[in-house]
C-alpha cells in the first residue's frame, strides 16, 4: 500500500495538525513516524477522505494492509487512525471487534560467547565493532546504543545512564570495567564532545566535527552482513534485552 505524501489540500492541513498533536503527545519518535505513516498509507487507501469511515470500509482496509504486512503494521495502523480521529477531529472512536492480534510469545535468540567473539573479531569497522561490543556487553538495544553520549557514562560509579528507554523511561545499567576501556580507546581516536558513537560520514579524523551518531540504516547493514558471513542463523536485530549478554563482558575485577 502507498504511503506518499497525498496531494490533496483538506487532508494536507489535517494531516499537519496531526503531525503537531503527535509532536506534542509524548509519544516516542519511532511511533511518531508509524502513526504518521499510517494516516498517509490510510488516505491514500480512501482517496484522502477518511473523515467518516465506517466499520465495513475500516475491515476491509485492515483486512487488505493484514495481507501484505504483518500484524505489528495493523495495530500501528489502528492506533494511528484513533489518535488521528480523537485529537485532530475530534471524534469519538469504537474499537473494530474483530482486529485483535494473536497472542504470541518469543525467546529472544542469544548469542553464545563464542559466536559473539567471532562477531567481534569479523566486523572490521571500528565504529561498528565497538558498538557491537558495547551494546551486547551492556544489554542495550539498538536505539539506546546510537543515543549515547559522553556525559552518560558514569565511571566512578562504573554504571550508565541509558535515557528514553523503552517507555520513555530512563534506567541505569552496570557498566563493565573492560566496556569502559574500550569506549576510552575509541573515544580517543574520535574525540567527539558529546557523542559516543558519533557519524561515519567525515571519517575517524573529523568525527568530532559531526553533529549526527552513528547510522541506524548503517549499523543494522553492518551487523546483517557479518551475520551472515558468519553463517549464525539467529536474528539479532534489533538489539536484544538487558539480560542477554553480560557474562562476555565480564564484571568489576
Amino acid at each position: 500500500m502507498n504511503t506518499t505524501m497525498p496531494q490533496d489540500p483538506q487532508f494536507n492541513t489535517q494531516y499537519q495538525k496531526h503531525l503537531k498533536c503527535l509532536k506534542l503527545g509524548g509519544l516516542q519518535p519511532k511511533t511518531v513516524d508509524a502513526y504518521a505513516r499510517a494516516i498517509r498509507r490510510i488516505g491514500n487507501y480512501f482517496d484522502c477522505r477518511i473523515e467518516s469511515l465506517g466499520s465495513d470500509q475500516l475491515l476491509e482496509y485492515f483486512n487488505e494492509l493484514l495481507e501484505e504486512h504483518s500484524w505489528s503494521s495493523v495495530k500501528l495502523d489502528l492506533y494511528g487512525l484513533k489518535f488521528f480521529y480523537s485529537k485532530v477531529l475530534g471524534k469519538s472512536w469504537e474499537d473494530i471487534p474483530l482486529i485483535k492480534p494473536p497472542r504470541t510469545s518469543r525467546i529472544p535468540d542469544i548469542l553464545s560467547v563464542e559466536q559473539m567473539g567471532q562477531l567481534f573479531a569479523a566486523t572490521s569497522i571500528l565504529s561498528y565493532k565497538v558498538f557491537f561490543f558495547t551494546c551486547y556487553s551492556m544489554g542495550l538495544r539498538l536505539g539506546e546504543g546510537i543515543r549515547l553520549t559522553v556525559g552518560d557514562i558514569d565511571a566512578g560509579r562504573m554504571r550508565v545512564h541509558i535515557r528514553d528507554a523503552k517507555g520513555n523511561k530512563d534506567r541505569l545499567v552496570p557498566l563493565p570495567d573492560r566496556a569502559l576501556c574500550v569506549l576510552r580507546e575509541f573515544w580517543a581516536v574520535h574525540k567527539h564532545p558529546h557523542f559516543l558513537f558519533p557519524s561515519r560520514k567525515r571519517g575517524p579524523k573529523n568525527a568530532h566535527l559531526v553533529d549526527l551518531p552513528l547510522d541506524r540504516g548503517g549499523i543494522q547493514t553492518a551487523m546483517q552482513a557479518v551475520v551472515k558471513e558468519l553463517g549464525i542463523k539467529k536474528n539479532l536485530m534489533p538489539f536484544p534485552p538487558s539480560q542477554l549478554c553480560h557474562p562476555y563482558a565480564g564484571g568489576r575485577g
